[in-house]
């Protein structure tokens, strides 16, 4: 992995981002001694697929779960005797 001082870094930013971007991870020092180490993210959802329905049938929500405690919560806001 190469190190690159700050200095040269900062005038090759564009292009060394590019290299990290296509899986060239490099070293940034100050004074030569090594600071941070860039590498290229993974895109937002890269490696995880959404897997819409895949609990179907597995578990059932109640019909009025909208409405559940609904007393309670009213009673709190009123403020109830």
């Amino acid at each position: 992995m190469r190190t690159f001082n700050m200095h040269e870094a900062k005038t090759h930013l564009s292009r060394l981002v590019e290299a990290a971007a296509n899986g060239e991870p490099f070293i940034i020092a100050r004074a030569g001694k090594p600071v941070v180490k860039v590498v290229a993210v993974e895109a937002p959802g890269a490696g995880s697929v959404r897997r819409v329905g895949f609990m179907a049938g597995k578990i059932s929500v109640r019909e009025d779960f909208d409405r559940m405690g609904s007393d309670e919560i009213e009673a709190l806001f009123e403020g109830a005797d």
